[in-house]
Order: C-alpha cells, then structure tokens, then sequence
C-alpha cells in the first residue's frame, strides 16, 4: 500500500470513529438528556401516541392519568390539581417534564430495552406504560397545606425506617392542568414567588438552631461529649473571636448539652463546635448527605445540596472560610434543604441509620402484577444506635420542657428541635420545626419550614408538625 492510499485509509478511519462516537453519544450516552430536554419535542410528540401509566398515591388515589383525544393520541390530566403539584410534576409536549414524571418516565411509557422494543413492534403490540404506585399520603397533605394557610413554606414527613415518603407539600403551589396552556404556564414562570419551586429539595435556607442537632451528634457520637457534660452558657461568650450572644441576651452558667439543646443556647454549641472542630463536623455531616443534592427520586435539576455557601457555591465545612462556632448554631453561610434536615430528623430516629428518601413505592403493569419495587436503601450509618438513643432523648426534652412543646402529642411521646434563623431586613425569620414520632418506636420524621415569619420555630413551625404527625400516627 503506497502512502497516499495508506494517508486516506487513516483518514477513513478516523472520520468512521467520529461517526460512530457520536452516534453512540445521542443514542446511548446521553439519550436520557436528550429526551428530557425541554426543546426536544418531537421524544415529547410520539410520546402523546402511548397510553402513560397512572400515578398514585398510596390509598391508591390517582394523582395523574392520560386521557384519549378524537386524534388517537393521549393528553395528562392531574385530578387532585394542587395537592401534590410539586411532587408529582407534570408532562406536557411543549412544557417538558418535572418531578415524578420525569423521574419515571420510563416506566410510565413503557419503554423497555432495544431488544424488547424490537419484539414490540415486530408483533405489532401497541407500547403501553405501567402505573407508578407513590407512598404519598393525601389526607396528611391535605392537613400540611390547611397548616401552612397559604404561608410560604414547606412541609415534608417520611417513614425513618424505609425512607418512604408521605407528605411533600410546598407553597405556593400550581395547578399542573394550567401547565398545558403555554401562557399560563410562561405565568407560571414569570411569577416572583416561584410557584413551580419545590421548596422542599430546592430552596436552601438557614436552619438556624435544628442544625443543633448535627452538633450534637457530632459532638457525642465523636467521644469527645456526653449528654450530661457541662458548658458555660453565659452570655456574650467570645467564639471565633467575636462575641455570641444567646436568644434574648439570656446568660446561664454551666449546664449540661441536654439543657442547652432543650432551651437552645447559642454559646454552649458555638463552643461545642469549636472544641469539635472543622473536620469531625464535616465527618458527620456528610454521613448526614450534606455537600451533596439532597437524595431522592427527583430529577437532578429538582435537587439541591445543602451545606456552607461561598459565591454561590458549596464548600466544604474545614474551608478557612468557615466559622464553625457559628455553623455549629446553623448560621454563619449555611443554608438546608427542608427534605435534607427531615433526613437528620430521621437518622437519629432510625438507630443512627439513614435511608434513603424515596416518593416511588412500586411500578404496577395493567393487569395489577408489580414489576418492580421500590426497595429502602441504607444511605449511611451516621452514628452508633448508643448516640442516636442519647441524641433523640434529647430532643425529647425540647417536646416536653423546652422550645417545642407545642409540638406535644397526647399519649404520644415527640422528639423534636426548633429553629428561628434570622434571614433580613424584609424578611424577618425562617421558623421551623424538626421532629420525629413516637420516640420509642419511630414512624414519621418531620421537617416544617415557614419563609419570612414572624414569631418563633417553637410557636408557628412546631404546631404545623404536631398537625401532620398526629394525621400519621391515627
């Protein structure tokens, strides 16, 4: 072979490579980006032609069905309209997808492997989806949003043991039928409170004093404190070389962390998280999920990470930018995500075992067999079950003596921490309540945040869990 033969034989290759590397690339590699991008309409278009799978709740409510138009194709109709707009999504050909409908898109069109695709359609069998099964629970949805009374906020409640789901309520809400009217929906968009954010897994706020309990954590879990050691409380105490004042200028003496959790004093925690250090606070909080989007089955987009903030961006808790006195106290840059602070909720509640958060229960074919379900998966062991014993009676004397006990169950023993971050000017406070229930035998983990609100986590979060908690547990 001379060389010019040879130079175009290389060339012939090489350009073949390209072919087949981005062919590869659309249809393997990124074939799920391209689907799910909003200004791909046709994927959306021939979708329209397939009778999509249902989604429900779990007492089998249906959430969303497809309906066939006079042209043989199928249009999405949402019959609860608001109730669980965020969670749930929508799916329209020019809107795109959101939430559960995009997470399972999939399943809910019955799309299989090639190789069952190819049998499909060589039998001449019409593609059809199957029904997404979801823990949602209505009637405590119903009770979350009543609480919230069109406040902005965010309620959501899962089972510790599996990381199931029950409540994911956010305000304001949308109806996801107005999605498919383009001007509604370019509203929709436009509106500055930003009804189409699932305040749950996207919006970051301050935690302010529920992220006690990851200090607390951290601080015995390490060795390095007990539920009984003792801590100056007193007022004005020098952290990070500026003084920390606590809520009201209120001065203590010494008192032990179970005190300083149950009355939530500012100074003992501060010091704590000095003494702790940087590295064992990052130790346990990303054991607990955070640094990273917050897990669940949402799409990636929907998913926020919590964690300190720098320029936007998260940075790790042993950054020199980091006051950890401050952060130990859930202030300094921290900002959570209301589903991320249920999860430490329900890791103490667990035995010190996190799972992982999860909306889908099963997929369910048309003759009612499972396909597939949902199995709980365990995320980490945040702590030894020792700790988390220790940390949640804890938090049980914040229910019974301390800042939360309007949270307080009849016969129902509730551990829970509350929070009052100050955010700004013209937004006074982020309230909230963390919390899970009963304290024996755990069945519901809680996190309630409500946006610029005035008053106290104690006073307008904890009556909201108590609300939901109490529709759970009936």
């Amino acid at each position: 072979m001379n060389a010019p033969i040879a130079r175009l034989f290389v060339v012939f290759v090489v350009l073949f490579g390209v072919l087949v590397g981005f062919t590869s690339r659309w249809t393997v590699f990124d074939a799920n980006a391209l689907r799910d991008n909003t200004k791909n309409h046709r994927e959306l278009i021939e979708e329209q032609q397939i009778h999509r799978g249902l989604i429900r709740a779990g007492d089998a409510t249906v959430l969303a069905r497809s309906l066939e138009q006079p042209d043989k194709s199928y249009v999405r109709t949402y019959p609860d309209g608001r109730l669980f707009s965020h969670a749930v999504g929508y799916s329209f050909v020019r809107q795109g997808r959101a939430g559960l409908e995009r997470f399972y898109d999939d399943d809910l069109i019955g799309r299989k492997n090639d190789l069952g695709s190819l049998v499909e359609r060589l039998s001449g069998t019409a593609q059809e989806g199957d029904d997404l099964i979801t823990s949602l629970d209505p009637a405590a949805q119903r009770v979350a949003l009543q609480q919230l009374g069109g406040r902005k906020g965010a309620v959501v409640a899962l089972d510790p043991r599996t990381g199931a789901i029950k409540v994911m309520a956010s305000v304001p809400g949308y109806d996801p039928n107005s999605v498919k009217d383009q001007h509604a929906f370019n509203a929709l968009n436009r509106d500055a409170d930003a009804p189409l954010l699932n305040r749950n897994t996207q919006s970051g706020y301050p935690p302010g004093s529920t992220f006690k309990v990851v200090s607390a954590i951290a601080a015995i879990d390490s060795g390095r404190y007990t539920p009984d050691s003792r801590i100056s409380g007193r007022n004005g105490k020098v952290i990070s070389g500026v003084p920390l004042n606590n809520d009201g200028g209120e001065s203590f003496g010494d008192i032990t962390l179970t005190d300083a959790l149950t009355h939530s004093v500012n100074t003992v925690f501060g010091e704590v998280g000095e003494k702790v250090g940087k590295a064992t606070m990052k130790k346990y909080m990303d054991r607990l999920g955070f640094g990273a989007p917050v897990e669940v089955d949402l799409p990636r987009d929907e998913r926020a990470a919590s964690g300190e903030r720098r320029n936007g961006r998260i940075i790790p808790a042993t950054s020199r930018f980091v006051d950890v006195g401050r952060m130990a106290i859930g202030q300094d840059k921290l900002t959570v995500t209301p589903l991320q602070m249920a999860m430490v909720a329900s890791a103490v509640a667990n035995g010190g075992k996190l799972m992982k958060p999860h909306l889908g229960d099963r997929i369910v074919d048309r003759d009612g067999r499972t396909v597939r379900r949902i199995q709980p998966e365990e995320l980490s062991q945040v702590m030894a079950p020792t700790t988390a014993s220790q940390v949640g009676e804890m938090m049980a004397q914040v229910v019974r003596e301390g800042t939360g006990t309007a949270a307080a169950l009849q016969g129902i023993d509730v551990a829970g921490k509350t929070g009052t971050a100050e955010v700004g000017r013209n937004c006074p406070n982020q309230l909230w309540f963390i919390a899970f229930a009963p304290v024996q035998n755990p069945r519901v983990a809680i996190a309630v945040t409500v946006e610029c609100g005035t008053g106290f986590g104690g006073t307008v979060a904890a009556p909201i869990a108590k609300a939901v908690m109490q529709q759970l547990l009936q």
